[in-house]
C-alpha cells in the first residue's frame, strides 16, 4: 500500500470522526446481520461496520454489501479488468484484512 493511500485513509478516518452519528449509515452492519449464511453476531457485524466507516466510503460500502448475499458479484469485481473495479478491490482488500484484525474473537 502506498503511503499516498495510507495518508488518505488516516484522512478520511478523521474525516467520519467528525460526522455526527446519525449521517452514519450501517450499510455494511445489516447486510452481515441478514445474511443468507447467518451466523453473525450483532457484536461482529458492529466490529466490521466500524472498519468499513474507517476505510470504505458510503458507495464503497453499497457495493461490499451486495458481497454478503451475493458471494459471486465479488468474484466478478475482483476478476475484472476495469480501473474503477481494480480500485475498489484493492479497498476492498485493505478493509477485510483490518477487518478480520480487528474484530476477530
Amino acid at each position: 500500500m502506498t503511503s499516498s493511500y495510507r495518508a488518505a485513509l488516516a484522512a478520511a478516518a478523521i474525516a467520519f470522526l467528525s460526522l455526527p452519528a446519525s449521517a452514519q449509515a450501517d450499510t455494511i452492519r445489516n447486510a452481515c446481520l441478514s445474511s443468507p449464511k447467518g451466523g453473525a453476531s450483532a457484536q461482529l457485524c458492529g466490529c466490521i461496520q466500524n472498519v468499513a466507516d474507517l476505510v470504505l466510503s458510503s458507495r464503497d460500502q453499497r457495493t461490499a454489501a451486495k458481497f454478503f448475499r451475493s458471494p459471486d458479484k465479488a468474484q466478478e469485481v475482483k476478476m475484472s479488468s476495469s480501473r474503477s473495479d481494480t480500485q475498489f478491490w484493492e479497498k476492498y482488500s485493505y478493509f477485510g484484512a483490518v477487518a478480520q484484525e480487528q474484530c476477530a474473537s
